[in-house]
Formats: C-alpha cells, sequence, structure tokens
C-alpha cells in the first residue's frame, strides 16, 4: 500500500475514535471523514459551502465539525450514494441536499458509473483511469437529472464568505460554467482536478486554472497530487 495513502487510513481511524461527530457518523453510516481537507478548511473562513459531488457525505462531513454554523448545500446524483448522505445528515437544519448533477443546461445526462461510485461521471470512463485506479472502471450507466447551479442558489441568499467544491471526476470546468452568474459570491473553489486525461472529453487542470484565472480567481496552491503509473 503506498506510504501516503496508509498515513491518511491511520489518521483517519485516529479522528473516528477521538471525534464524537466523526466516529458517529462511522459506526452509523459507515461514513469516514475526508481528514485530509482538514489542514486546507480550517484556513477558510467560510459559512457556506456548495459541495459538488457530494458522495456519501465525506467532505460535509469535515466541514460541519470545523464551522458548526456553516449551511452545506450538496449535490449527489447516484441514489445509493445519496441515500447514506440523507441518512447521516437526515435531522441537521443546516444541510440540504440535491439528487442530482450540476451542469449548464436543465435536463438529464447519462452518468458512466464506475465499480466505486466515487469514480462515476458525466463522462465516459476511459481505459487509464482502470488501469491507474484498479476497480474504477465502468460497470453500466444511469441517466440523472441535471441543471445549472443558480436552479437550486439564489445569489441573494449566499454570503460572501463561501466554498465551492468540486469532485465530480473530470467534468469540473462543465459545473464551473453552470455556477459562472454565481462565480463573485464565492471566496475559495477547491476542486479535483487532473493533468492527464482520465475520463474522455475532460478539460485538464490547466485549462480548468486558466478559465477560472480569466473569472479573476488566483491559485493558491496544488494539494493532495496523485501520481499513475
Amino acid at each position: 500500500m503506498d506510504l501516503n495513502l496508509l498515513t491518511i487510513r491511520l489518521r483517519k481511524l485516529a479522528a473516528i475514535a477521538t471525534r464524537p461527530l466523526y466516529r458517529r457518523a462511522f459506526l452509523r453510516h459507515g461514513v469516514a471523514p475526508a481528514i485530509e481537507h482538514e489542514a486546507v478548511l480550517r484556513q477558510l473562513d467560510f459559512d457556506f459551502v456548495a459541495d459538488v459531488g457530494a458522495n456519501r457525505g465525506q467532505f460535509s462531513l469535515v466541514c460541519r465539525r470545523l464551522r458548526p454554523a456553516a449551511q452545506v448545500v450538496a449535490f449527489e446524483p447516484l441514489p445509493g450514494p445519496a441515500g447514506i448522505y440523507r441518512a447521516l445528515f437526515g435531522s441537521d437544519p443546516l444541510v440540504r441536499l440535491h439528487e442530482c448533477a450540476l451542469a449548464p443546461a436543465r435536463g438529464e445526462m447519462v452518468m458512466h458509473i464506475s465499480g466505486r461510485d466515487d469514480s462515476s461521471s458525466l463522462l465516459p470512463i476511459s481505459d487509464l483511469q482502470g488501469r491507474n485506479f484498479p476497480g474504477t472502471e465502468e460497470v453500466g450507466t444511469r441517466r440523472v437529472m441535471t441543471g445549472p447551479l443558480s436552479d437550486f442558489v439564489a445569489i441573494d441568499q449566499m454570503p460572501r464568505q463561501s466554498l465551492l467544491k468540486i469532485d465530480v471526476q473530470g467534468f469540473e470546468l462543465e459545473v464551473l460554467k453552470s455556477a459562472a452568474s454565481l462565480l463573485p459570491r464565492f471566496g475559495w473553489i477547491y476542486a479535483e482536478c487532473s493533468f492527464v486525461s482520465l475520463y474522455e472529453g475532460q478539460a485538464l487542470a490547466d485549462e480548468v486554472i486558466a478559465w477560472l484565472k480569466a473569472q479573476r480567481f488566483d491559485q493558491r496552491g496544488r494539494l493532495h497530487q496523485t501520481h499513475g503509473r
């Protein structure tokens, strides 16, 4: 096992053992917190999060612990992970989940489902993805609802200290375009991007960074870089 991955797993186990919120989430719903993002999130004084590609709630869980007063609006199109997310946050009045994907156009698109659901994408999964990350190959497809972020979030209801998190397996630039009218309200964008094409037709990291620069965002860092084979 990769030493860095082993270190993260050990840190997660320690966090689950010592922090009640994380322990309840893991024991009741099998959700482990994405603590690898804690160091970054501690530096951001956010009070609103759009969690795009929320999966089971791993990232939202960390946000709720670090910023207990922050609102979270999450987006997860697959019913399996979305069901776990709802169970995890069902009694939390500050968390809302929309069971859909973000895209510039309102309607439906085909989701390419991976053997690991957090690697599923609105783009076809390439052979390179499977070679680099065994077990993430496509196992099926499903039609999901799509729409722009402005369909779900009103700009006049967003505070200035807002965070946009994007983890959508190659569809990052399209999500950003779907949120274009709201971007001035976001203080930070935290997105997973790739420098090689793991999904067919995806915009690579440099293209995403250039697009954001044109929207007057400055790059602050590159974190948690993973190197394939």
